[in-house]
This record gives C-alpha cells, structure tokens and sequence, in this order.
C-alpha cells in the first residue's frame, strides 16, 4: 500500500469494489444496514464492526455462492463468553446468568457520552445493550448444524442483563452470577484453574495474532498495574455457602460469581 495520498475513494457501491477480496466495514449501523447486504448479495466477502447482522442466519439463506457477512460481537460480550466458553469446556454448560457491566465511555463511539452525564455520574442504562448481552452470548457460545446451514444456539442459556456507563476510559467490567447445569458446582480454586489454563479456538487454529493467553486469572483482588491487552482477566475470591452450594466471585474485565 502507497502513501494515503494516494489511496483512491471510492463510492461505497458494491459493484465498485468488485476487485475486493475482503472487505471491512467500520460503517455507523445506520448506514450499514443497506451497504452492507448489497455487498454480501454481490458475493463479497464481508467483516462488519456494526450490530445490524450479528444475529443473521448463514450465507445459504440469502443463496450466495462465495459471499459472506461476519460481525465483530457487541464488546460487552465477548468479555463474558470467554470465561463462559472456559468454564463451560471443563464443568458443562452455564444455564443462568445475572450481569451488571460497568462499561467505559469508549465503548459509545465517537463523540462518545456527553461530559455533563458522566463526569462524577452513572448512567444506569445504555440503550440496546441488554439486549445485545442476553441473545449474542447464545449465538456465540452454540454450535453450528451438521448440514452446516444454519447456527444451532445454546438455548438452554438464560441471561438478564442491566448495562450501565461509568467514568472510565477504556475495558469494560462485568459483576456476573452464574448457574452451571451439573452439580456439585467446581470449587473456587477449580474455576480459577479452568480460567488460567484455556486455551481458545483462535490459539488452537494458529489464527494471525491471537492472544498469547485467552482468560487469566489473578491471584489479587484489583487489576491495577496490569497491562493493557486482549486478555480476559479475572480475580477469585474465597469461596462461601450459599445455598449449600460453592459461590466464588470474580474481578477484572469479568467479575463474577457462581453457584
């Protein structure tokens, strides 16, 4: 690639860039909407940061030949599924969970939070964000179905959500209660262990720069000092009874308890 001087631009028409390999769409999801299914129904390949086709059915449903549409998850919740996908592999499946994000006001985009709302404040919702938390984590965290046509979700997986936006700049932190399915429920220093040793798909498949971990967990109680970085840490406290059953909490990108 040249200079960006001399870097051409172009109407964003899909028979305008039908010299494209891949094509990256970083567009509003106003806009993406419609741009974005052109360029798929014109059999390009399509990776979108925008939420509008997160929940959509696999390319056969629109009968493409080559073309596909991925979309980058909502960013509270990719937080959440690592750890889910961690402790789902060693313990079975998560079938209830209880959020509260405290997300950073990076996470709203360019211009971002207006200062009067969030300077020594906490806005206790962020429109279209629960949502988001409590149906793509079941996409993600399914599987796809043997005639690879369609995705099969995890539906057994509940999940109620409350966002809100805290005077921070950047990472989102997540308060979760979750449920496993098997019983007895892993101890603390089980969980601990699971979120330390996963190893991701992305790690597994030799993918372009993955994580060097996926999930870590932290001996201490604060991520202050630690590094910035595409990890998902996490901190494990002392086990109680609840419920006769084993709760831990957990701090960092998620904090979370179980049970």
């Amino acid at each position: 690639m040249g200079a960006v001087g001399e870097l051409v631009v172009r109407e964003c028409k899909a028979s305008k860039f039908a010299d494209c390999d891949v094509v990256f769409s970083g567009l509003n999801a106003e806009d993406a909407e419609s741009i974005e299914m052109e360029f798929l129904k014109a059999n390009l390949a399509v990776f979108s940061n925008a939420k509008n086709y997160r929940r959509d059915p696999l390319r056969e449903h629109h009968k493409l030949q080559k073309g596909f549409l991925v979309c980058n998850s909502n960013c509270a919740v990719i937080g959440l599924v690592i750890p889910f996908a961690a402790l789902q592999a060693r313990f079975g499946p998560v079938d209830q969970v209880s959020v509260v994000t405290m997300q950073a006001v990076s996470g709203a985009g360019y211009p971002g939070v207006p200062s009067m709302d969030i300077l020594d404040n906490v806005v206790p919702f962020i429109s279209g964000e629960e949502d988001k938390l409590e149906t793509e984590a079941r996409k993600i965290l399914g599987a796809i179905n043997e005639a690879k046509t369609a995705f099969v979700e995890q539906d057994q997986l509940r999940v109620s959500a409350a966002c809100n936006r805290v005077a921070v700049l950047d990472g989102h932190t997540a308060c979760v209660s979750l449920k496993f399915k098997n019983r007895p429920a892993p101890s603390a220093e089980e969980v601990r262990k699971a979120l330390s040793e996963y190893v991701s798909e992305a790690q597994r498949l030799g993918c372009p720069r993955p994580p060097s971990r996926a999930s870590k967990s932290l001996a201490a109680t604060s991520r202050t000092g630690h590094s910035r970085g595409w990890t998902v840490t996490s901190v494990a406290g002392t086990p109680s009874a609840w419920d006769g059953c084993a709760r831990t909490r957990v701090a960092s990108s998620i904090l979370s308890s179980w049970h």
